[in-house]
């Protein structure tokens, strides 16, 4: 007897010295996480952007689509990671169906307005619809460096005209100009 009593008050101590208060720390110990390094170029997310438009009296639907392209040459953010450039297609359809505007565009298209590191290093990053304005619509482009969290960039705007021609300069405006002016306008 005194022996089951001996084992019963051993295990009762284990319970109690295992089931003492803890006193709760805030030191979190978490491994350090391991960066993976790409293997490969990188490619740049897909995108399509649909609009419908009401443009010279009638609605018009605008596809834009970027993709990555292997045919062409590769780029290389600023900390020399290697990125495959895009191609992006803007097609303009009629109400009908019938296309009235379809061209793929590269860098290439926008070359005369890029400087030297920009045409070497930098990937066609987008083009998005802005405006039908008159007799074109608009659009607004650019090209620069493909690290996604990068602001290196050139900013163009696009423009077709209702003949279908393209013309292409630099975007000298501030986002926050045509935004103050908007406001100036009572928008």
């Amino acid at each position: 007897m005194k022996l089951k009593s001996v084992i019963l008050m051993g295990g009762l101590m284990v319970c109690l010295l295992s089931c003492n208060d803890k006193k709760p720390t805030n030191v979190i110990i978490a491994p350090k996480p391991v960066v993976e390094k790409p293997q490969g170029p990188q490619r740049m997310e897909q995108t399509n952007q649909q609009t419908t438009v009401d443009w010279i009296g009638k609605k018009y639907q605008i596809d834009v689509k970027r993709a990555p392209a292997d045919s062409l040459p590769k780029v290389k953010d600023e900390s020399g990671r290697v990125y495959f450039d895009n191609l992006i297609r803007v097609k303009v359809s009629r109400e009908d169906g019938s296309e009235f505007f379809n061209r793929v565009f590269s860098k290439r298209s926008f070359s005369d307005y890029l400087d030297e590191n920009t045409r070497e290093n930098g990937a066609l990053l987008g083009i998005v619809f802005v405006e039908a304005q008159g007799d074109n619509l608009v659009f607004g482009a650019s090209v620069g460096s493909p690290d996604a969290l990068s602001d290196e960039y050139i900013p163009m705007v696009l423009t077709i005209t209702r003949m279908g021609e393209v013309s292409i300069k630099k975007d000298t405006e501030l986002d926050s100009a045509r935004h103050e002016e908007a406001e100036d306008d009572g928008v």
